[in-house]
């Protein structure tokens, strides 16, 4: 039975590394009908990873597929979740961690802002499918311990007739609980999308991310980039200082190019206002909205 064949067994989770109100902005842009909940020690849901002590600032995020996008387009579950972590990811300054599974398969696809995808599979009985070097770039690019950690992670890559896919994401996850991930009760490896779906509703803080149309969605995609790297040269004192800067300059520019007569010199005054003069513009727009 493959990933689109409709069985219960099939499931997916996106673990973020960030708080709700960073991933919302994102999350928009996914088009789909989506659950978000905390999902740290500073959320009310307890599950697996609960009681770990974190070794990390980093807030966490859960989302939850309200549908089951991997039968409407029939492709298979981590076709469909590497996309949605990969458009999660781009522009932000936390990595996007999908977990998924199904009747045959269970894996986890990690990305992070523009880099290459590092992902790791199981066959359904826990026979490790992947490479081991998968495991050693996922542990460097979420800041692990590179041997109490490691050491961890390489067990999962191991043979062990006492795991299946289930267990091995739940191991995963154990290890990701030092950085602060407690999964909800309810939101665990393994359970159908229903089941996944009805847990995520039920949780303290979760809602409801749809799809709004086009006005919505564009301020989403603003909204992520001011929150991530450069945001605070988009708006906010720092964007407001460089913008006044570049009319200032571009004034003084154009006159001084003016004056000798110089096309090109006056041509680069004239640009570097029009950017300042928008930059404020855009910034003085956006505090109204």
């Amino acid at each position: 039975m493959n990933a689109t064949s409709g069985s219960g067994s099939v499931g997916a989770l996106l673990l973020c590394a960030a708080e709700p109100e960073a991933v919302r902005p994102a999350a928009h842009l996914l088009r789909e009908r989506l659950l978000l909940a905390p999902a740290d020690a500073t959320g009310s849901g307890s599950g697996a990873g609960s009681g770990a002590a974190s070794r990390s600032p980093e807030r966490w995020s859960v989302v939850v597929p309200e549908g089951k996008p991997w039968l409407d387009g029939g492709e298979p579950v981590d076709r469909v979740l590497a996309g949605w972590a990969t458009a999660l990811a781009v522009g932000v300054t936390w990595p996007v961690l999908a977990l998924w599974w199904d009747a045959d398969r269970a894996g986890f696809t990690l990305a992070s802002g523009f880099r290459r995808q590092v992902g790791y599979e199981w066959l359904a009985d826990g026979t490790p499918v992947g490479e081991d070097e998968a495991m050693r770039t996922f542990a460097a690019r979420l800041g692990l311990d590179p041997v109490l950690d490691m050491e961890s992670l390489a067990a999962l890559t191991r043979p062990d007739a006492d795991a299946d896919g289930r267990a091995r994401l739940l191991g995963l996850i154990a290890v990701l609980s030092r950085l602060g991930l407690t999964l909800p009760a309810g939101l665990a490896p393994g359970e159908p999308a229903d089941r996944l779906r009805e847990a995520a509703r039920a949780q303290p803080g979760a809602e409801s991310v749809e799809w709004s149309g086009w006005r919505d969605a564009v301020r989403a995609e603003l909204d992520v980039v001011e929150n991530g790297p450069v945001g605070p040269w988009v708006r906010g004192p720092r964007a407001r200082l460089l913008n006044a800067a570049q009319l200032a300059a571009g004034v003084s520019l154009a006159l001084w190019g003016l004056r000798r007569r110089s096309g090109g010199w006056a041509f680069a005054g004239g640009v570097l206002v029009a950017q300042g003069a928008l930059g404020l513009a855009y910034d003085r727009l956006r505090a109204r909205a």
